[in-house]
């Protein structure tokens, strides 16, 4: 390479890697469920073929949810009690949770929400995780 356009390479080089996020920020939808104010407990399968994660995030969808308990359940049959008891508005999403002990396999999450706080349109709950 010419040495005048060193410099010029250098430079796209470093704007291509803060343009681009690592893999280990990239998010991928595990699963989500529509919600009614006819049940209040749910489960999303996540498949082992999704791989390993290291966080995942709760987001909803078409109206808030009043979340009483969500439960991660590990490929490994070990479990994390999340500590997401609030009401996550529409169109807001839950903070983002690390797992415990690095990247893991999912193989569910179980959540029980305040079925009078969705109404009676419901709420799509989508559960997000990170590489």
């Amino acid at each position: 390479m010419n040495r005048s356009r060193l410099p010029l390479a250098l430079v796209v080089l470093a704007l291509l890697a803060t343009a681009y996020p690592a893999a280990a920020d990239r998010w991928v939808l595990l699963g989500e469920k529509h919600v009614t104010d006819r049940v209040e407990r749910d489960t999303i399968v996540v498949t082992a073929t999704r791989g390993d994660f290291e966080a995942i995030q709760v987001r909803v969808k078409r109206a808030a949810v009043r979340f009483v308990d969500v439960k991660v359940i590990y490929g490994n049959g070990s479990t994390d009690d999340l500590a997401i008891r609030d009401v996550i508005p529409a169109g807001g999403e839950s903070r983002v949770i690390d797992l415990k002990g690095g990247d893991r396999v999912l193989h569910r999450v179980d959540f029980v929400y305040e079925a009078k706080s969705l109404g009676r349109r419901g709420a799509l709950v989508q559960v997000w995780g990170r590489r």
